[in-house]
């Protein structure tokens, strides 16, 4: 790799895209943007910006060109259209970044089912070397709560003693950004999680914490969380999801050390993540 590395980020208005470009830019790489909307796309000036879309190959190769790395975050629910834009990445970049999902109950390991094994299957058939970064939750879907949070004391969901081991975005970044850096991680995968397992309950008690109040968890009827879901993210992975979170009750989500063995610092916990977007519980 370069003295100083290109590395083309994709997702970069993201919640965790824009930390890699930050934590890019701190570690001296020349970092490269694909964006839609460059005028909209709010990125520090440092950063090149390239117009293009994920779901565009062309766009994609040509943003690439020239980039010793890249990080892929693949949006959407199924790796249709996935393989052409890998190509693109892969017949341009020697190394690629893959935030995928993790299996995290009992003894499983691997990305977990669907889109993400299928992208990751994708990425393993290419040329080049590559890093899967397998998440855990991601501490900011609890957001989805935060409404609820602003009108009352009670927040609903359909399982509050599923138990997660929810990860900072921040943590997501970091190992992403040192394994587009440095090319020991490479053929590696590694599993983020935060540093505890939190049932739902316990991460609503958390936030109230965090505000100064008392809020409570209250168990969503299962057909209403049926119809929200399928009406967000379509009928099969909707009736997925709700299967793995009622699994979670008994069986919750285990814990991994990689985010510190990876940055050499703890992973951050929920209540850290809480207290960076108190204001948005507040609203």
């Amino acid at each position: 790799m370069a003295s100083r590395p290109i590395v083309l980020v994709t997702g970069a208005t993201g919640r965790v895209g824009r930390l890699v470009v930050d934590g890019l830019l701190s570690g001296g790489a020349h970092v490269r943007t694909l964006v839609r909307s460059p005028q909209a796309s709010n990125l520090p000036p440092q950063a090149e910006v390239a117009q293009g879309d994920l779901h565009e190959p062309a766009t994609v190769a040509k943003a690439a060109a020239g980039a010793d790395a890249a990080f892929l975050l693949w949006p959407g629910f199924s790796a249709a259209g996935a393989e052409p834009v890998i190509e693109a990445l892969t017949g341009q970049v020697a190394h690629l970044v893959h935030l995928s999902a993790a299996r995290l109950q009992r003894d499983e390991h691997g990305p977990m089912p669907g889109v993400w094994s299928d992208v990751e299957s994708i990425i393993e058939r290419s040329p080049g070397t590559a890093t899967f970064v397998r998440s855990g939750g991601f501490a900011a879907n609890t957001l989805e709560w935060a409404e609820q949070v602003r009108a009352g004391d009670v927040v609903r969901m359909p399982y509050p003693g599923a138990g997660r081991s929810l990860v900072h975005e921040r943590d997501l970044a970091d190992v992403a950004v040192r394994a587009l850096l440095d090319r020991r991680h490479a053929g590696r995968a590694y599993v983020a999680t935060g540093p505890e397992s939190l049932s739902c309950q316990d991460q609503v008690r958390v936030i109230g914490e965090v505000l100064g109040r008392r809020l409570r968890a209250q168990a969503q009827p299962l057909e209403q969380a049926r119809e929200q879901w399928s009406g967000l993210m379509g009928a099969t992975f909707a009736e997925q999801s709700l299967a793995y979170w009622a699994g979670l009750v008994d069986e919750p989500e285990r814990v991994t050390t990689d985010v510190e063995a990876v940055t050499g610092h703890p992973a951050r916990s929920y209540e850290t993540w809480v207290r960076d977007h108190a204001g948005e519980f507040r609203g």
